[in-house]
């Protein structure tokens, strides 16, 4: 039987893109739907302080939480992380901090709850030895397009570990890689880059256009994640981890942006031409993740195939697009 039975659980960002995910597997895990409470924005703006001490009072009529896993983000692609620096880091950082002070004010920790923080693999310093190993965190300086995001991230673990250290908090970190799946962020100035390059190729093969156009010159390598898999190990963490050991989640499969795009655009069925624009950066140069540490402590590896994951996302375009 599931340790997360019968708890009361937040999950902010529970209406994204991972977050419904994750809250289903919570209801497979035995989580009753009515014990799972996801904060909108339009009700509480968790970048303010008020915000996070009244969902800690409201979100169970004043019953106590027992899990709290703090999804909700401020992100994008390249190009919206470099249009929104200031606000990527204050948003972040503020949901953060807020909502670890709260939960401690609340009195969750003398309760026995526990705070799962989701982060981000744009942590990572720019150059940092491949395949990325959890000891390399402070090894040097994250990529600049998305540095902002990445340190405030970053920074939401180090308050976790001082937390632990002071008042004795549980709670887990995870570094889950770019994710990718059914019901993705398919808009094209906020995607990630499989989101918009499916997006890209289906709509020129339904529009019969001769090319598409790419970021960047394709060397930059990455790492993609099944959505499934990731809420796999993100419950995993929060069912045997006490403490913020980082934690990397991925699929151990590195691959470049122009295989990739190669590779999708096979799956699209486009014929046309690939037309790079090399005046676009191409971010990190790369990036592969160990993930010795997520075997070890959670027990956990990523199962579904990368080509497999990518045609059931591309069907779920086809059909949900208009």
């Amino acid at each position: 039987m599931s340790t997360l039975t019968k708890k009361k659980v937040i999950v902010t960002g529970g209406a994204g893109f991972l977050g419904r995910v994750l809250c289903r597997r919570l209801v497979e895990a035995g989580v009753r739907e009515v014990d799972i409470f996801i904060p909108r924005r339009k009700e509480f703006d968790l970048t303010h302080e008020a915000a996070c001490e009244r969902l800690y009072k409201e979100a169970f009529g004043g019953d106590p939480v027992d899990l709290v896993f703090h999804l909700a983000a401020e992100v994008g692609g390249i190009g919206a992380n470099r249009a929104n620096p200031g606000r990527y880091f204050f948003a972040n950082m503020a949901m953060a901090m807020h909502l670890i002070e709260q939960f401690r004010i609340a009195g969750l920790i003398e309760q026995g709850s526990k705070f799962v923080q989701v982060g981000t693999i744009c942590a990572y310093p720019k150059f940092t030895p491949v395949p990325f190993k959890e000891e390399e965190l402070w090894n040097g300086y994250p990529e600049e397009t998305n540095a902002p995001y990445g340190v405030a991230k970053k920074a939401a673990w180090q308050m976790l570990d001082a937390y632990r250290l002071q008042y004795g908090m549980k709670s887990a970190y995870l570094l889950p890689v770019n994710l990718y799946g059914p019901g993705d962020n398919f808009d094209l100035e906020t995607s990630h880059v499989i989101p918009a390059l499916v997006r890209k190729c289906v709509e020129a093969v339904d529009s019969g256009a001769d090319h598409i156009v790419c970021w960047g010159t394709g060397k930059a390598s990455r790492e993609f994640l099944y959505v499934e898999d990731a809420a796999a190990g993100i419950l995993r963490a929060a069912e045997r981890m006490d403490e913020p050991t980082p934690i990397n989640l991925g699929s151990s499969r590195e691959i470049t942006i122009r295989d990739l795009v190669e590779l999708i655009v096979k799956l699209c069925g486009f014929r046309g031409e690939i037309r790079w624009d090399s005046t676009k950066p191409d971010g990190q140069p790369r990036r592969c993740l160990d993930t010795n540490r997520a075997a070890e402590l959670l027990g956990w590896k990523a199962e579904v195939g990368f080509e497999d994951g990518l045609k059931q996302t591309i069907d779920w375009w086809r059909a949900h697009k208009s």
